[in-house]
């Protein structure tokens, strides 16, 4: 009983909230957590025109889920000239991500906070033909909304962790809710389609695919930029330490100085998860001695540079070009690690801590296939780092991760077939 009134408490709340939503805008404005020429699209008012003939609505949480979704996007485009693509994000970051790489007849908008009047002024003005949500981020309010319009509702690449589901048990009536407004389920692994099912999902709903992010495409970047840091390199090794969070600079930065015993002129790429954090990520490192230079500031990499701290966005891409090995950050911190795909695909040796869980499934196959490294600490690290960046080595597991995520290609084709049978028939 308890679950079902947690429920309706929910939904009582997010009628009567307005106000409330106003002053967290307001303070997320304040923290520059908010694009302030775009706000009112968070209470559901629209930024651009509808345009004419089907609608497809894809919502992505994060910078991740929005850049894994692209190639799908761009294939179901171009297998319908009529067809046009909404994609929603809930963060600046996101949004600024997808900036210059939609393909024609795509675009973005924010999504709306989950107060019933701010769904309803959003679903009212789009009205698309098919929603898609992506992962794990599910708002009751807006999914309950989408359902009553009788827009067919398909869930992909759904992931859900041991620990997320021992929550959802709680509140399994709730989440049984939440889960019917779906018409398909596509998920990345047996464990998260389980999971589903166990809580109220019916197994003829749930189909297992595999990751989506396998079968995107690489990373974009520029290529000036590409021989532009080429050259200023001057023939340096070099390594990436990627996506890193709070807590995994210092450890990187001792891995580096032990590294650097063996290979005296090694350069570290770092680029933080959360690029706001380059200023004090910057002045940590220089009271530890290391020369850095910080790309946000325009600081040309010199020959003395130890440390280059690219604490910019969208340029993983060029990173995962430039280094022959690439640390995969919130793997030595519990934040779970991050999409071993994109560097794997770009030809950059994998090395990773033990905390690996959001894509535990991609990390067990890469190191079935012996394509790449887990370490325990920055001590490992440091020793593992050291035997990689021999050539034949680094080479060998890139090869290896290469050929796991060419595996992965079919998942995108799968995918692409179910969307595209929800969608009304193209006139002819």
């Amino acid at each position: 009983m308890a679950h079902s009134l947690a429920l309706a408490a929910y939904f009582l709340f997010t009628r009567h909230n307005d106000g409330l939503a106003a002053r967290t805008l307001k303070k997320r404005l304040a923290r520059g957590k908010e694009d302030p020429a775009r706000i009112d699209e968070r209470m559901g008012n629209p930024g651009l025109p509808r345009p004419d003939g089907p609608l497809i609505w894809i919502h992505a949480a994060s910078v991740g889920e929005s850049l894994s979704i692209l190639e799908l996007a761009r294939r179901m485009l171009d297998a319908r000239p009529d067809l046009h693509c909404l994609i929603t994000t809930g963060t600046v970051t996101s949004a600024a991500a997808l900036s210059g790489r939609m393909p024609d007849r795509m675009f973005h908008q924010y999504v709306p906070l989950d107060v019933a009047s701010a769904v309803a002024r959003f679903l009212e003005h789009w009205q698309p033909d098919l929603a898609v949500w992506t992962e794990s981020e599910l708002w009751p309010a807006l999914l309950d909304a989408t359902k009553k319009r009788d827009i067919a509702m398909v869930l992909v690449n759904a992931r859900m962790s041991k620990r997320s589901y021992k929550r959802w048990k709680w509140l399994r009536r709730m989440a049984s809710f939440i889960l019917t407004r779906f018409d398909y389920a596509l998920t990345q692994d047996k464990a998260t389609a389980k999971y589903l099912e166990n809580l109220g999902l019916p197994i003829a709903q749930i189909e297992t695919t595999g990751s989506l992010k396998e079968g995107a495409t690489p990373l974009p970047y520029n290529e000036v930029e590409r021989k532009a840091f080429t050259n200023a390199l001057g023939g340096r090794m070099l390594w990436l330490a990627a996506s890193t969070h709070l807590g995994e600079e210092p450890l990187v930065a001792t891995a580096h100085r032990q590294a650097r015993r063996s290979f005296p002129e090694l350069l570290l790429i770092l680029t933080p998860r959360h690029p706001e954090r380059g200023d004090k990520i910057a002045h940590m490192l220089r009271a530890d001695g290391w020369n850095v230079a910080q790309r946000s500031k325009a600081q040309l990499l010199k020959a003395q540079t130890d440390i280059y701290l690219a604490d910019t966005i969208a340029e993983m891409g060029l990173w995962y070009r430039l280094a022959p090995v690439s640390f995969l950050g919130g793997s030595l911190v519990k934040t779970g690690g991050h999409n071993p795909f994109e560097p794997a695909v770009l030809g950059s040796a994998i090395l990773h801590g033990p905390h690996v869980f959001n894509f535990s499934d991609a990390f067990q196959r890469l190191e079935a296939a012996q394509a790449c490294v887990p370490v325990a600490d920055a001590g490992a690290l440091a020793q593992k780092l050291g035997e990689t960046l021999i050539p034949e080595c680094s080479a060998k597991l890139a090869t290896a991760a290469w050929a796991v995520c060419s595996e992965g290609a079919d998942v995108t084709d799968r995918v692409l077939n179910v969307l595209m049978s929800y969608l009304p028939k193209a006139d002819t």
